[in-house]
Order: structure tokens, then sequence, then C-alpha cells
């Protein structure tokens, strides 16, 4: 598959768009998100169109609309994960809780990242096993 550019499309546009992917049989291959130099979102979504992938950019949004009652799994991950690592929400989207961050991260501060080896131990201190690992 090639890559063959990138559309920007709008908020209002998103669902039609989707709608038509999915009546013509084409595949949401991934979303992602990701926040650009100048702070806007960015949410990008690509399509396997006849082996060509077609990516769709709606830039500068704090909500989307969900596509998930379209395409169910492929986009409910994305979509959860999108909103939880950004600050933007998808409207109608049934969240089935956090994928990454605590319940009580408020979204201040940074991230810890530390070896696997290191979180294993703070864990295995919580009463959590990992030997079979």
């Amino acid at each position: 598959m090639e890559n063959s550019g990138i559309v920007k499309i709008s908020r209002e546009e998103l669902l039609p768009l989707a709608e038509k992917m999915s009546n013509e049989k084409r595949r949401l291959i991934i979303m992602n998100g990701y926040i650009d130099k100048d702070g806007n979102n960015v949410v990008v979504y690509n399509f396997d169109v006849d082996g060509q992938i077609i990516t769709y950019e709606c830039r500068g949004c704090s909500t989307l609309p969900t596509v998930t009652h379209i395409f169910k799994g492929a986009a409910q991950w994305c979509e959860e994960e999108i909103s939880e690592m950004m600050p933007i929400e998808f409207e109608g989207l049934d969240k089935s809780g956090r994928l990454f961050l605590p319940e009580e991260f408020d979204g201040t501060g940074q991230i810890l990242v530390m070896p696997i080896d290191d979180l294993k131990k703070i864990n295995e201190n919580k009463g959590r096993d990992y030997s079979n690992q």
C-alpha cells in the first residue's frame, strides 16, 4: 500500500465521509492523533481505498463525532486512546474506562516513563504477581 496524500476535512465532513467509506466497503486502517507545534489537535483517519492509503485530517477541533457506530472496534480503541492522551472528546463514544493512565490522573504534570523492570517492582509491592512473565 502507498500513501497518496492527506486530505483536510472539517468536523462537519467527518460523518458523511465515514458513512461513504463504509458503504463503499472501505477499511478504516487506523486513526491517530497528535498536537501540532502550534498547539492544535490533529486527528487523522487512514482508509484503504483500492490498495492506496488515503489520509483524512481534522485539525483544531476539541470535539469530534465518534465513528464507532460505523467502524466498531477499528475506531473505538483509537478514539479512546486519543481522548485519553489529548484534550479532545469524541461525542457519543461509550468509553470502557482508562486504557493507560490511572483513574486519578487529572492531566497535570508529566507522565512518568520508567524501565519495565522498575514498574514491575512497584506493582509487585502492590501485590501483583509477574512471575510468569
